[in-house]
């Protein structure tokens, strides 16, 4: 069955997903590592989850939902991120990668859920 996606969206959030993985091994083995890999775990794989969903939804409205729930994780995603780098707990030249995809990812859905919602609104 073909998704709701045109492009490469499903594979870039899987591919994100995996990255974020990989990272939260690279965090130190404490309290702060483990509280705030839990938290780009689930925000990092969410976006992916999210955007599967998004690929089955059966109507636009869900689409969108789906979509914009996917954007806020990888919003959420991105501030875990830079918050690491801040605090030294990530080096920047290994998260800088995931920060700009994640950004990326916030841009293409936030135009996704935009243009869909503009779509549903004029029908």
């Amino acid at each position: 069955m073909m998704g709701r996606f045109n492009g490469d969206m499903p594979a870039r959030t899987f591919a994100f997903a995996t990255s974020m993985i990989d990272a939260i091994d690279c965090l130190p083995h404490n309290t702060k590592g483990w509280v705030i890999g839990k938290q780009l775990l689930r925000s990092g794989t969410s976006v992916g989850a999210n955007t599967e969903e998004a690929d089955c939804a059966l109507t636009d409205r869900e689409f969108a939902q789906f979509c914009n729930i996917a954007r806020r994780e990888a919003d959420e995603s991105r501030f875990w991120l830079r918050l690491c780098v801040d605090r030294g707990l990530l080096t920047a030249e290994s998260s800088q990668p995931l920060i700009d995809e994640a950004d990326q990812l916030v841009r293409i859905l936030s135009t996704i859920v935009r243009k869909t919602r503009e779509g549903t609104d004029k029908a």
